[in-house]
């Protein structure tokens, strides 16, 4: 399998790849590479028009085809990238992804899974997020042998958690990752910089009281899960709002949206936290972190943070395929467990498995193959492939 996602900080087109296999109700996933390869630049700006859409998808769709088809597989697996979010009153509308399937299967030869979350949101859930799913089959059993909770963080543009208790799983987006952050960035350098890199603006600035109050006031934070959110709420345009009648340096306005992450996201995790996505390699914040949290990496466990979320992408496109459910309506609010996505021909008729009728309870992380960067490949183990 591979997977490919575009997040909503759009930093970069992840890619993994994956083998996947069935061992009775549990999903066998064996990491073989992931890498990221750079997001167009001139691809950044949302589209206004129906004719800026459709460039976006076509363009983005070639964008994925040329990463795509530098790796090997079965099938291909696509979150695509999300340019709309439509939440009103809590519930979730509508979600637009784009990165046009076709041109990834032109390209490759091979059949592709993509639209994966608008089913979820037809069936009334939130269709995010999709961690979840991954995150729920995943440490299950680590929070049993734990004895206590665990949470799954990733910190992208939006932080989102999958929580795993004895009492079940819940999901949701616990408000900004890096999307404050980067949009603070890209104006205060007058675009040439999207990030914080390292935490260098916010270890040398101090947390501004007033604007922090300012920021923890919204309330999406009191909602209740299941819930969503997006850059369609936490923008630039959101941060001028929030900032009108304030001056700081650029420093304590860096210090002070890191710190609205690290206090939303500690307010919500539960037992061992887990964490990936670009957020984690933040320093600042993750020191900040760790000092709320029992934070540990999920390469600890096994599946690298730096691919974490292109390996879900792949493991959504193998449930798809053998026609298992893909969504965990606890976690998005959706009315039951739906198969999810749509998939795309390759270069050949498409012959699907037989549907797998055995519910699957369960993920393991095989021994890990090739490593991002190189050559050769270990032996995975002796499940089928895909």
């Amino acid at each position: 399998m591979i997977g490919l996602i575009s997040g909503t900080s759009m930093d970069a087109i992840d890619v993994a790849v994956a083998d996947l296999s069935l061992d009775g109700p549990t999903v066998v996933l064996t990491p073989v590479e992931h890498a990221e390869h750079p997001f167009p630049e001139d691809l950044r700006e949302p589209p206004t028009s129906a004719a800026e859409l459709c460039a976006l998808d076509t363009r983005l769709g070639r964008a994925f085809a040329a990463v795509a088809v530098r790796y090997r597989g079965d099938l291909v697996s696509s979150l695509g990238q999300t340019v709309h979010h439509w939440v009103e009153d809590g519930r979730c509308l509508g979600t637009l992804q784009v990165g046009q399937p076709a041109w990834i299967a032109e390209a490759t030869g091979l059949p592709v899974v993509s639209d994966l979350r608008v089913r979820d949101v037809a069936a009334g859930g939130h269709g995010a997020p999709l961690a979840s799913t991954l995150d729920a089959l995943w440490l299950a059993g680590f929070a049993e042998d734990q004895g206590r909770p665990a949470t799954a963080l990733n910190i992208g543009g939006i932080a989102n958690i999958t929580k795993v208790s004895p009492e079940g799983v819940i999901a949701y987006d616990t408000g900004p990752g890096n999307a404050l952050m980067d949009a603070a960035m890209t104006v205060l350098s007058g675009g040439l910089r999207n990030q914080d890199t390292d935490g260098e603006f916010a270890r040398r600035g101090n947390v501004h009281a007033e604007l922090l109050d300012r920021l923890l006031a919204d309330p999406y934070y009191a909602r209740t899960a299941p819930k969503s959110t997006g850059k369609e709420h936490f923008n630039r345009a959101y941060l001028d709002r929030v900032t009108e009648g304030l001056t700081m340096p650029a420093e304590d306005l860096l210090a002070t949206l890191t710190e609205l992450t690290v206090r939303t996201i500690a307010a919500e995790c539960e037992g061992t936290v887990i964490g990936s996505g670009g957020g984690m390699r933040n320093p600042v914040l993750v020191e900040s972190l760790s000092r709320h949290v029992d934070l540990r990496t999920s390469d600890e466990l096994g599946l690298p943070a730096a691919g974490k979320e292109a390996y879900l992408a792949a493991l959504l496109g193998f449930l798809t395929w053998h026609g298992l459910p893909a969504n965990v309506p606890s976690a998005t609010g959706a009315a039951g467990p739906r198969p999810l996505g749509s998939i795309t021909p390759g270069r050949y008729p498409l012959r699907l498995p037989e549907p797998v009728i055995t519910a699957v309870t369960g993920l393991t992380i095989g021994r890990r193959g090739r490593r991002s960067g190189q050559e050769g490949q270990e032996d995975g183990g002796d499940h089928a492939r895909t």
